[in-house]
């Protein structure tokens, strides 16, 4: 599901919901289908769960949501991107324990968490420069 931004195409990009040490499998299956809600209302032309992966330990069914791994595709055009990292870094700042984001685009990562605004500005806007041939 890889896009070349340059022509305008899809870009595939997956993200990673990594939870505060304390929450429960329940509670991830929560978390990752809030995030997912949030997610599709930026425009990407999907949202799916990532395949494969094991559940965590104690979860009440091999449902890959679980896992809180999340592939979505949208247009390399419309500043959607930009809007998508915002989502995840609004997403963390309301949440009150400290969970950590994942996000990889072809095979580039980034870890996002709280961090000082500044910080965060400096750290995504590479991410994005390199994603988004801006």
């Amino acid at each position: 599901m890889n896009g070349s931004p340059e022509a305008g195409g899809l870009i595939g990009m997956r993200v990673e919901l990594l939870p505060d040490a304390d929450v429960d499998a329940d509670l991830h299956d929560r978390l990752t289908r809030r995030l997912r809600r949030e997610l599709s209302e930026v425009g990407v032309e999907s949202i799916r769960t990532a395949p494969g992966g094991p559940a965590p330990e104690g979860a009440k069914s091999p449902d890959p949501v679980t896992v809180g791994a999340l592939l979505v595709a949208f247009s390399a055009s419309g500043g959607v991107f930009t809007s998508l990292v915002g989502v995840l870094q609004d997403w963390l700042d309301r949440q009150s324990a400290r969970h950590r984001i994942v996000v990889t685009v072809d095979g580039d990562s980034l870890e996002l968490e709280r961090a000082t605004a500044a910080e965060r500005r400096e750290l995504i806007g590479a991410f994005i420069r390199r994603h988004s041939g801006g």
